[in-house]
């Protein structure tokens, strides 16, 4: 077996000290991701020589002191930056999430009983662009650049990600690409080490520490800045939200097939906003769902093996997150979003789409235990040996 270790500052992997051989398997795609999650279990104990360990606990009597002699003397800068690295909890995110997620309960019995069927088909037309905005646009197009897109089709997309209400493009990937960077250690605001509640609602309800709002401002972000669609709906992003996101749905069933006032508000307002919230909140909280944890067997020895398909193909998308087939709730090269992006490069607007071949992963670990180098640096190589065929995005398997 390879031995893997994690950097927290880049989404890669890299070899300590070669085993016995690679286990061949039917995907190596997920043998790599097995092979990195596993070493991530092994790393929560050990922490990394350029990690910062966590600061012995002071005793009570020199805390004391420290409180008496504060005007005179200068607190310790260690223990400033263990108190800044607190997350404080985000008050007006809090009072709107609970009320989101009460008033959509009435918005669900109105839709079972008390709805018109066009209101149905809008509630589901809208949740459908907007998860659409979010996942070929916003994570696989702006934050991974999994493939290139026209103007028109980038203008399409920002529009529908407006709709999720969200926060602005430039902001969610900003805040997605911390979460890689720093995947799966104390700084990342969706640590799934602590559970799916936590990395799906109540991250959400906290503000990002001092520590980690400085990590995050060192995320490259140049390539979005000259993205002129980005830019636009940054600067404008809140009149587009009132318009996109309040005022045209809400109007629609009151002005084009006479529904109800409370249809309109409880059903397109607050029920469409729960969906599409945690829709959008499940792209980093997905592999606490579909994700295999060590040790475990595809499939599963539980229960939940009748209603989710779990593998390690979220795992993947944290080693190669550039694979536009990488698919957001568990999945790999099937979904909407893939078959999305594939219409859209058949008509030309869609281009320069990017996959790893199976072949090409098991090139790269079979270098990886030839040379002693990390799995990154053998992935670059064997990716420029890669050739794509022409039109491969529209062959399967």
């Amino acid at each position: 077996m390879l031995h893997l270790r994690y950097y927290p500052n880049a989404p890669y992997v890299k070899y300590i000290k070669p085993g016995v051989g690679i286990m061949a398997s039917n995907d190596d795609n997920a043998s790599a991701a097995h092979e990195f999650y596993n070493y991530l279990s092994f790393r929560r104990a050990m922490p990394l020589a350029n990690e910062p360990h966590t600061r012995p606990p002071v005793h009570s009597a020199l805390q004391k002191k420290t409180r008496m002699t504060e005007v005179t003397e200068k607190a310790d800068p260690a223990q400033e930056i263990e108190l800044s690295k607190k997350r404080e909890a985000n008050w007006p995110a809090v009072l709107i999430l609970i009320h989101v997620h009460l008033l959509s309960l009435y918005g669900l019995w109105l839709l079972l009983y008390d709805v018109k069927w066009f209101t149905v088909f809008l509630l589901i037309s809208l949740c459908f662009m907007a998860t659409l905005g979010m996942t070929t646009g916003a994570h696989r197009l702006w934050a991974h650049r999994s493939y290139k897109a026209h103007i028109s089709l980038r203008i399409m997309l920002m529009l529908f990600q407006t709709l999720a209400g969200v926060g602005s493009i430039y902001d969610w990937v900003q805040q997605h690409r911390f979460h890689h960077a720093h995947f799966a250690t104390s700084n990342d605001p969706y640590d799934n080490n602590k559970g799916f509640l936590y990395a799906q609602i109540i991250t959400r309800m906290r503000k990002l520490s001092p520590h980690q709002e400085k990590l995050k401002q060192s995320i490259d972000m140049s390539d979005l800045e000259n993205d002129s669609v980005v830019m636009f709906q940054k600067k404008i992003y809140w009149l587009l939200y009132i318009i996109l996101f309040l005022l045209l749905p809400l109007n629609a069933p009151l002005e084009y097939w006479d529904d109800s006032v409370l249809s309109a508000v409880f059903v397109i307002g607050f029920l469409r906003y729960f969906i599409v919230l945690h829709a959008a909140w499940l792209i980093e909280s997905a592999i606490c769902v579909w994700g295999l944890k060590p040790g475990q067997k595809s499939p599963p020895d539980s229960n939940s093996v009748f209603i989710i398909s779990m593998s390690f193909w979220p795992q993947y998308h944290y080693l190669i997150p550039y694979d536009y087939k990488s698919g957001e709730y568990g999945t790999y090269d099937s979904g909407c979003s893939s078959a999305f992006i594939r219409v859209w490069a058949a008509l030309g607007l869609a281009t320069d789409l990017r996959t790893v071949e199976s072949k090409t992963i098991q090139r790269a670990l079979a270098n990886v235990a030839k040379t002693k180098r990390s799995l990154q640096t053998c992935l670059e190589e064997a990716l420029k040996e890669q050739c794509l065929p022409d039109q491969h995005y529209l062959r399967r398997g």
